[in-house]
């Protein structure tokens, strides 16, 4: 009798590559689950999944910054090993994927091989080189040269399997010296189904932030939300060049991340410790040059972090809060307008959609939120709220609060509905949920009152806070919406059921596994 190596038999595991058992445990256990809680069943399904997981990209055309001409490569091709996968869905998800990578030198011909099965790469694409030079930051900060590749997949089929891997002139993808590197990712589905995606902000490098990582793999999430202050190699935030910086922090994050962002979409969007200032007008050409999101966006080529997509009966919009803030104000007002009117039409446009439910909308300065270190932004709620509640935007997902919190069901800035651990709300009866998902792995913050989460529920009437002025002032709040609170690395996982009763059912779980709350958003039908 012998035992079964995670799942498979083990005279069948002994014959079979990595890549071969993955593709056999993916069949065994399908891509559609229920939500796992465990910190043991989230390990063992990252396990079982042979270390894959989620990965994130755009679409974007590199800055000036981010030179697309490929350097003289100075090392042989044979002994350059890519790193630091992340995917990306398109406009498209259900055609559409983008595959970034890294390469420590410079590289001739870089490409994609895609195929049904990792014995069959028989498609090719050639990959976009974006070459990022750093300038010397002060005596112990030397000048760093990156290359990030790109290559766009398109005409893929819906809700299809492919397995894919990167290579270049003297490294082949298809070598089965190779076979242990590639990765999977599945297209969105063409009719909506039950899915999860998961979110959260804030991350960085740290124990806490890879541990979280592997507990998102174990939701096997159809694609992830990062809401911005992606690395810290800019670890002052403020968008100026006398900020504290060192390129080669994104070299360390991308290898950290790669073993989720090589298989589930990797979404981002821009935080304030994302607009590093030594690249292009607005700090962006370092995002421009390292990720490729959906182009669809007011201006791709200025603003990377502002685009949407619909995946599964869910329209899903990203957005960067800089442009509006209050309180750090380096890019504010960067679009003169442009973000604010798109965000306008583009929800419009989604609403009007008969398949879609839900409309989900993520970025990083907080709508609402009640931490000693940012509170609230008053740039966002002056800008953005209005047109959320507007177009009936059903969740709403931010960080830069490293803590998670969660709000009533809000209209017009006061409690439409309590929500307390375990209830629900409808964006069209009750108002808006908006969930603080600061808690992927950077320093935490602090409450000025006790954290109240699940199995430690101590409600407050009010909570005393404040929110930024457009003068940059702190502006006193005694608020009534703040439900939930728990100062603790965390997550959230969002099931999706689509159907005549649609439903998000949203959970947030700690780095231990444990449950701290969850919610439900439903969806009236009248509009």
């Amino acid at each position: 009798m012998h035992t079964p190596r995670f799942g498979i038999p083990e005279p069948l595991a002994n014959r079979m590559t990595m890549a071969e058992q993955h593709e056999y445990l993916r069949d065994a256990f399908p891509r559609r689950r229920v939500l796992r809680g465990g910190a043991a069943t989230a390990g063992a399904a990252a396990v079982a999944l042979g270390g894959a997981g989620c990965a994130g990209a755009t679409a974007s055309k590199p800055s000036p910054a981010a030179d697309a001409r490929p350097a003289t490569p100075k090392v042989d091709g044979k002994l350059v090993a890519p790193f630091g996968r992340h995917l990306a869905l398109g406009a498209e998800p259900t055609t559409q994927m983008r595959v970034s990578w890294q390469v420590p030198f410079a590289v001739r011909k870089p490409y994609l091989r895609i195929g049904p099965r990792p014995t069959e790469l028989t498609r090719k694409v050639e990959a976009e080189v974006r070459h990022l030079h750093t300038p010397s930051l002060g005596e112990k900060l030397p000048a760093v040269d990156q290359y990030y590749l790109h290559a766009a997949v398109d005409g893929l089929n819906p809700g299809t399997t492919y397995y894919y891997g990167v290579g270049h002139e003297g490294y082949d993808p298809a070598d089965p010296r190779h076979f242990t590197s590639l990765g999977t990712f599945r297209t969105a589905p063409k009719r909506p189904e039950k899915f999860v995606f998961t979110a959260f902000g804030d991350q960085g490098v740290s124990y806490d932030a890879l541990a979280n990582d592997q507990l998102i793999l174990g939701q096997n999430p159809s694609f992830h939300l990062h809401a911005g202050d992606i690395c810290y190699a800019d670890d002052t935030g403020h968008g100026e060049k006398s900020d504290l910086y060192d390129a080669r922090v994104w070299d360390t994050f991308l290898a950290q991340t790669d073993s989720v962002a090589a298989s589930v979409p990797w979404m981002v969007t821009t935080g304030n410790h994302d607009m590093e200032a030594w690249y292009s007008p607005d700090g962006y050409g370092g995002q421009l040059a390292r990720w490729s999101l959906p182009d669809n966006g007011p201006d791709p080529r200025k603003a990377p972090g502002i685009y949407s997509f619909v995946y599964g009966g869910v329209g899903v919009v990203a957005l960067d809060a800089n442009d509006v803030s209050y309180e750090i104000t380096a890019n504010k007002g960067y679009t003169g307008g442009d973000q604010t009117r798109w965000l306008d039409r583009r929800l419009k446009q989604l609403r009007e959609r008969s398949d879609i439910d839900f409309l989900v909308v993520f970025f990083h300065h907080c709508a609402y939120s009640t931490t000693s270190s940012h509170a609230s932004d008053g740039g966002v709620r002056d800008e953005w709220v209005p047109l959320f509640e507007k177009h009936q935007v059903d969740l709403v997902i931010n960080g830069h609060n490293h803590v998670y919190e969660r709000t009533d069901a809000i209209r017009g800035g006061k409690v439409a509905r309590k929500v307390p651990v375990g209830g629900s709300a409808d964006a069209v009866r009750d108002g808006i949920v908006y969930v603080t998902a600061g808690g992927a792995g950077a320093d935490l913050y602090e409450f000025p009152v006790p954290d109240s989460y699940e199995g430690h529920v101590k409600d407050l009437d009010e909570v005393k806070s404040y929110h930024w002025t457009k003068d940059g002032a702190k502006n006193k709040d005694t608020v009534e919406w703040s439900r939930v609170r728990y100062t603790g690395f965390s997550f959230l996982a969002v099931e999706v059921e689509p159907g005549t009763d649609p439903r998000l059912s949203v959970t947030a779980l700690a780095e231990s596994g444990e449950r701290v709350d969850h919610f439900e958003v439903t969806r009236s039908r009248r509009r």
